[in-house]
């Protein structure tokens, strides 16, 4: 005999009707947590709306109004007063010099060279034409024996001029040069020449000093010469080429 469905017995679930549940209060979590969200996005804006009432009351302490021209333009004036006679007598002197100093730059081709860095400009007015690293005096000092001559190899700082130039110049070498070698002080004047030492150009500019080219241009920018501006070749070229005689040098 068939049994049939028991009365007050549970009736087995299927694996269908298990998922059901989870899914169900999942849906019931998210609903609760997007009005809970609502909820602060209300009291935020609430919030947002008295804030800006409070300042719109009581207002932000910045006053936005426009400034009266005669206000705006206190104390911007380009020339102030000076507090003293003495302070307007600075000011004068002050303006005096910087025309001097204007007048004072050369109108053409002029060489700038400062020793400190070893760097040597040639200039046009107030543009630079050429900038290239040289090399000044090394300031060492050179004795000849106990109680003979000294020598110190400094460049001179002053203003000089271009008094000559020289293609293939030869050096004819000084007492020094033969005492710094250890070699004698030759009596002939011919053994004192000495060829292509000097590189392709030279610039007099008094008392022996001259701006000239060098066989070591890898010791370029350092002080290292007798007391000569060494330079490169291509920048000594044009050097040579932009200054006629009597262009200015000064050196620092």
């Amino acid at each position: 005999m068939r049994n049939g469905p028991q009365t007050g017995a549970a009736s087995p679930r299927s694996p269908l009707d298990a998922t059901k549940h989870p899914v169900g209060t999942w849906r019931t979590q998210a609903a609760e947590r997007l009005r809970t969200l609502g909820r602060k996005k209300r009291v935020r804006a609430a919030g947002a709306l008295v804030l800006l009432l409070i300042l719109f009351l009581a207002g932000t302490g910045w006053d936005f109004r426009s400034v009266p021209r005669a206000a705006a333009d206190v104390g911007v004036s380009p020339h102030p007063k000076p507090a003293s006679r003495a302070a307007a007598r600075l000011v004068a002197e002050r303006q005096r010099l910087s025309t001097a100093l204007r007048r004072s730059v050369p109108r053409g081709a002029y060489i700038v060279i400062d020793q400190t860095h070893n760097r040597l400009r040639l200039m046009r007015g107030d543009d630079t034409v050429l900038e290239a690293p040289c090399s000044a005096g090394s300031g060492m000092v050179l004795k000849e024996g106990s109680g003979g001559r000294v020598w110190v190899f400094d460049t001179p700082r002053g203003r000089f001029e271009v008094l000559s130039k020289a293609e293939r110049p030869v050096w004819r070498r000084p007492d020094w040069a033969f005492v710094e070698e250890g070699e004698p002080i030759p009596k002939n004047p011919g053994d004192r020449l000495e060829y292509g030492s000097l590189g392709e150009y030279a610039l007099y500019f008094g008392n022996g000093y001259m701006i000239h080219g060098t066989l070591y241009e890898r010791l370029l920018g350092r002080p290292v010469s007798h007391g000569c501006i060494r330079l490169g070749k291509e920048p000594l070229r044009e050097v040579y080429r932009q200054s006629p005689l009597g262009t200015p040098v000064y050196i620092y």
